[in-house]
């Protein structure tokens, strides 16, 4: 199902034929095949994807593309036609990732191994590879997941190996974490399920994806606030994978449940089998909003320090001392009901869908400034003037902490919006003025992953 005669879609003439240039200057020969892996703009469902909850992202143009040739050489050669990005060989059977330096050929490998442990491959193919990307880094557009999801389609072809789309991305999901990062499979997901011309609403345990059509007349258009974010660097975004495991655990205890097999606020509201309007009155209820101490999280669920620490804080969590479970948890379940309006205004197109979907976003927005906490000054900035210049709609898009905002833009106010824009926050200054070319743009839903070979 990945094979596609006319590659052209996805990869215009131009980058591919510098692709193959770099990969020959490099190898001294040409490269066999070729796979590609989009980036995503998440429209609404901010860092709900771990907690179990659906969310509504697209593929857009931007990719990462990688030209391989298979080899008897027993290794895998990494290099990458960005300078700054250093070559990297190891041993086909000596793969190691280092999670306290994430690397881009770390990334990279963490696909390789999740699809040679997925298909229990005792030995590897050797292989040549050169990628090239058109994803900003550290902009909230899955430029990793993206790196991870090409390397693990290059692993699956180089070994000859069939998987579906579902298994690749459900796999690609999980070896992210080899690098630390504890996410939830949004990004892998769309970057194998996309379709052109659709959104789609994708949802977990079981993986599945259901087109969402946009509202005719706007268009959505990304905006990078020039702040880079390295999610496997920090621990903001584990810091708040586990104030939500710790919260989900607090509300189990206080309605007499198991909690200790409960890691995730989805799955509570599951036990519970109640709407997330009551899920938002039992945080009102159980959780108080001053930052909870370890002292108290330990003293409610009956745990020791020790315990804490190994069976519920993650490695780069464990300095943490103050936990703000009750805004965590509020965030995730009225963003989560945010993520279902979304695709219903979507579904049933009244009359005023545009002006719905975009009090959707700012609600979006104002939840993760005010109660994820996952915004920036930047971010608040440029979504402020992305309304002022004519949005609907204007929030943060990805992990937050820097990257890019996603506003949605009528058609017609289009070429004002990306005017003022320029002229209110890209122009003042000097930095950001020379990275606009990359950081304001307009997108449509673009196609998944796939592998071609020139023809």
């Amino acid at each position: 199902p990945y094979t596609s005669e006319s590659p052209k879609h996805r990869s215009p003439a131009a980058e591919l034929q510098k692709l193959k240039e770099a990969f020959r200057g490099k190898y001294g020969q040409m490269p066999q095949f070729f796979a590609c892996a989009p980036g995503r703009v998440n429209l609404i469902g901010e860092h709900i994807d771990y907690c179990g909850y659906a969310v509504l992202p697209m593929a857009i143009e931007q990719n990462i593309l990688a030209a391989v040739s298979v080899s008897d050489s027993k290794t895998i050669q990494l290099a990458n036609t960005e300078p700054k990005y250093k070559d990297f060989t190891v041993s086909a059977d000596g793969i190691f990732i280092d999670r306290e330096n994430p690397q881009w050929h770390y990334f990279f490998l963490c696909g390789v191994r999740g699809i040679q442990e997925h298909l229990s491959l005792s030995s590897l193919a050797g292989m040549c590879c050169m990628v090239d990307g058109t994803i900003p880094a550290s902009s909230g557009l899955s430029s990793s997941s993206a790196l991870v999801c090409c390397a693990g389609l290059v692993t699956m072809e180089a070994n000859q190996k069939h998987l579906s789309k579902v298994t690749l991305a459900e796999t690609c999901a999980k070896c992210e974490r080899y690098i630390g990062t504890e996410g939830g499979g949004m990004d892998q997901s769309i970057s194998f399920l996309a379709e052109e011309g659709t959104a789609k609403l994708i949802e977990f345990n079981p993986l599945r994806a259901t087109d969402v059509r946009l509202p005719d007349g706007a268009v959505f258009v990304i905006a990078n606030c020039c702040v880079e974010m390295n999610k496997a660097a920090s621990s903001h975004f584990n810091m708040r994978v586990v104030e939500c495991r710790i919260a989900t655990k607090m509300l189990a205890k206080a309605r007499g449940l198991d909690w200790s097999h409960l890691l995730k606020l989805g799955d509570l509201q599951k036990e519970l089998q109640v709407s997330l309007e009551q899920m938002l009155e039992l945080v009102e209820e159980v959780l108080h909003p001053e930052p909870y101490s370890r002292d108290e999280i330990c003293k409610t669920l009956g745990i020791s320090t020790e315990q804490l620490c190994e069976d519920i804080l993650s490695a780069n969590t464990q300095h943490a001392t103050d936990f703000k479970l009750y805004q965590r948890a509020r965030h995730v379940y009225s963003e989560a009901a945010h993520v279902l309006q979304f695709k219903a205004a979507c579904d049933s197109s009244p009359a005023n869908a545009v002006a719905q979907l975009g009090d959707l976003m700012n609600r979006s927005h104002a939840s993760c400034r005010d109660l994820y906490e996952c915004s920036c000054p930047e971010l608040d900035q440029l979504v402020d003037i992305c309304l002022q210049a004519g949005a609907v709609g204007s929030r943060l898009t990805g992990a937050g902490w820097g990257g890019c905002t996603v506003s949605m833009v009528p058609g017609e106010r289009l070429d004002s919006f990306l005017q003022t824009v320029r002229e209110h926050y890209y122009v003042p200054d000097a930095r950001r003025s020379a990275l606009e070319k990359q950081s304001l743009f307009v997108t449509r839903p673009g196609r998944g992953a796939a592998i071609f070979i020139e023809g």
